[in-house]
């Protein structure tokens, strides 16, 4: 099912207030603990409230798991992705489908405290539109990690177009009118902590302490961590474009004065033979800056060739839980 699908979804008998929106893949292990800590949580709310289960793709029991959790109270709504789209596009399906007047973004490895969602309801009440969840510290992470986040936020917030806040996540609280413009922006290159900045609204910040994952270990990679990060630098900045242009004219006021140093020095003592090192060095430079410059062009080309083919977002292999849930269980 398209993106676009979930707004046609007719309403429930009872519109929820608050939607908590859970994006799963492999955390069969984990959601029983996830669970039996969140539904206290929503008791002492007393807001009719939905928790929407987005499960991305999972190989394991995680289907399984929140079928259970379904039979065993209505609240639970399930959508089941046919494959792995990623976090980001699994949070987008999560709040596609969101019905509450403000909707939670939290993951299910509780190293987002679900105790934390009475203080973000309590900022919303207030007036605020987005009330983010921000970690007092990184203490949970590695180094290595804790090294590359710094420097990602710290480039990222120099040359964005739009200011993130530093070592906030996507546990937070968004109210409808966000949810709402966030489901407008049509890019499928999502970097969701950036369309949140963007789309403005007045924003509140609430701290929490960081708690050891229940259960399972961490899906993001190495990899996983560069492409977002170049992803979001990509979405919001055009600052690695302009670089090289600055680098080429550069080089080029350079080439000049050195071709112009060449003619004075023949002039005047005449003609010589280059030195062979000096000319290998100079000729792989200039093929490494062309070949890195290039590399940067493609990243950004790459992302108007996938946004010009009008994929859709996800494709819904099964709804469960919704009022039109045709393949339901």
């Amino acid at each position: 099912m398209p993106a676009s699908d979930a707004a046609a979804l007719p309403p429930d008998r009872e519109r929820p207030q608050l939607s908590i929106v859970v994006p799963t893949f492999n955390e069969a292990s984990g959601l029983g603990a996830f669970w039996a800590r969140l539904c206290p949580v929503l008791a002492g709310l007393a807001l009719p409230a939905e928790v929407i289960f987005v499960d991305d793709g999972s190989t394991d029991e995680t289907l399984a798991q929140l079928l259970s959790l379904r039979h065993a109270d209505a609240r639970v709504r399930i959508v089941s992705l046919s494959r792995n789209f990623g976090k980001e596009i699994a949070l987008t399906c999560g709040l596609d489908h969101a019905r509450g007047e403000a909707a939670v973004p939290i993951d299910a490895d509780l190293q987002h405290p679900p105790e934390v969602i009475a203080e973000l309801v309590r900022e919303w009440r207030a007036g605020n539109d987005i009330v983010i969840a921000l970690r007092r510290d990184r203490a949970t992470d590695s180094l290595g990690r804790r090294l590359a986040s710094g420097l990602f936020h710290r480039v990222f917030t120099g040359i964005a177009s739009v200011p993130v806040t530093r070592d906030a996540g996507d546990f937070r609280l968004l109210s409808r009118p966000v949810i709402d413009a966030v489901r407008s922006l049509p890019e499928r290159t999502r970097y969701m902590k950036g369309l949140y900045a963007w789309v403005g609204f007045r924003q509140a910040v609430v701290s929490y302490d960081v708690e050891p994952r229940a259960a399972g270990r961490s899906k993001w990679s190495l990899w996983r961590l560069w492409k977002l990060a170049v992803d979001g630098i990509t979405s919001f900045s055009a600052v690695p474009l302009k670089i090289w242009s600055l680098v080429g004219l550069a080089f080029a006021l350079a080439a000049f004065g050195y071709g112009g140093y060449f003619v004075v020095r023949t002039i005047v003592y005449g003609a010589d033979v280059p030195g062979f090192p000096s000319l290998m060095v100079m000729i792989l430079l200039l093929g490494g800056l062309q070949l890195l410059s290039l590399g940067v062009i493609g990243e950004y080309l790459g992302r108007v060739y996938d946004e010009v083919k009008g994929r859709p977002l996800y494709i819904v292999r099964r709804r469960i839980g919704f009022d039109a849930d045709e393949s339901g269980g």
